[in-house]
């Protein structure tokens, strides 16, 4: 499958704010975005759009693929879902994407950034309901227990994502037991939580185009 293997520091610097992309450094003065708060390339500290309507929908849609790591025919398969459920189709979107495999164990603190969770999934290092999960874009449900597996547990990657986000904390529609490695899913994400400025009707626009 596609995917972006270039610097995702030019992701952040290119949608203008941080996306959060490599875990503790983000949150450090060696962010890129904090040295050079614009758009990558030659012509980038120069760079100048006043956007149209269209513009501002597509580079909405493009940030949010971004934290999400997705592609668009992952993505647009979640937009039909959301439009399908009954609801704001904004907020079911959004939903979706943090009922993710790899966000909820992002979320839950075993994992540093979406992209190393995606990782720990794929490599077999996650179990769901006590068995071996490795699909990333798998939906968790209500009451569904993510662990890491107990060979894992000594992961040093694991272990120093669990030692930052006891410093932040973690959200309250999880409940994670950092002692056993495992959490539980408690309830549905709430819109508040996601507190990146995400304008998701500017998505839904688009795709109703």
């Amino acid at each position: 499958m596609a995917r972006y293997i270039g610097s995702v520091c030019r992701l952040c610097r290119r949608e203008g704010l941080k996306l959060f992309l490599k875990g503790d450094r983000c949150f450090t003065d060696k962010c890129a975005i904090e040295k050079r708060a614009y758009p990558p390339g030659q012509h980038g500290s120069s760079f100048r759009q006043k956007q149209s309507e269209y513009g501002s929908q597509l580079r909405e849609k493009q940030k949010v693929k971004r934290i999400y790591g997705m592609l668009e025919k992952q993505f647009r398969r979640l937009v039909s879902e959301a439009a399908r459920r009954h609801g704001p189709t904004g907020e079911i979107l959004l939903q979706l994407l943090e009922k993710r495999l790899d966000n909820v164990v992002y979320r839950m603190g075993f994992a540093a950034s979406r992209n190393e969770a995606r990782q720990i999934v794929k490599h077999g290092h996650i179990l769901l309901n006590g068995h071996k999960a490795s699909i990333p874009s798998m939906q968790v449900r209500l009451n569904d227990e993510i662990s890491v597996r107990e060979s894992s547990r000594g992961h040093p990657h694991i272990q120093t994502a669990l030692e930052a986000a006891r410093r932040k904390g973690t959200i309250s529609w999880v409940e994670v037991d950092p002692a056993k490695l495992s959490g539980k899913v408690m309830g549905e994400p709430k819109r508040e939580e996601i507190t990146l400025p995400i304008q998701e009707q500017l998505i839904v626009e688009l795709y109703s185009r």
